[in-house]
């Protein structure tokens, strides 16, 4: 992954997730740009992420996405909301990386999003709490999408121009943060 690049992560690992189809939005928003991007679905964590020694000893499935986070010059994270929060998958995700460096001054986005009206407002917030501990350099402009059951059809595509545009000017206004933190550097 080159160092430019910004890395979507749709943070669950549920099958159909809405959270990968809000990713596969922003990753779509980012290459129309002409940012360097790649994606993550938690889905894609190995089997062998879920030993119990994975924490004294990560396998090389592991490094190399501990690798992709490292390598990343942002993150942009698609957080569903499960039961009042973010999915476990996720905050177990968070501690298989590398501390501190793996969001340190590493600027972070959020998207939440969620069936209920507040669009994952709850899991944004809390997850906002680990990422500052962690000396993240938080994006300060989120995107919540309630009812997004509605928001997608069938295919996946993105239904509501309204959340489109959102999405489209986070991406555009988080390449240029990640590009000013970058050269900051």
């Amino acid at each position: 992954m080159p160092d430019s690049a910004i890395l979507v992560i749709s943070g669950t690992n549920r099958p159909q997730a809405h959270a990968l189809q809000v990713a596969r939005v922003l990753e779509g928003e980012y290459r129309a740009l002409g940012a360097a991007v790649q994606l993550l679905s938690l889905a894609e964590l190995p089997p062998e992420a879920f030993d119990p020694s994975v924490y004294a000893t990560k396998p090389t499935s592991v490094t190399a996405i501990q690798g992709r986070v490292l390598c990343a010059a942002g993150l942009h994270i698609v957080t569903p909301e499960y039961n009042g929060s973010f999915p476990g998958i996720l905050k177990y995700f968070v501690d298989l990386l590398k501390f501190p460096e793996s969001f340190m001054r590493k600027p972070v986005a959020f998207v939440g999003e969620a069936q209920g009206m507040w669009g994952g407002l709850r899991s944004v917030e809390q997850l906002i709490q680990i990422f500052g501990y962690r000396n993240a350099h938080i994006f300060p402009d989120r995107v919540f999408i309630p009812g997004v059951d509605a928001k997608f059809d069938a295919d996946g595509k993105l239904l509501d121009a309204a959340i489109g545009k959102r999405l489209k000017d986070q991406a555009a206004g988080f390449h240029q943060f990640v590009q000013c933190v970058v050269t900051a550097r």
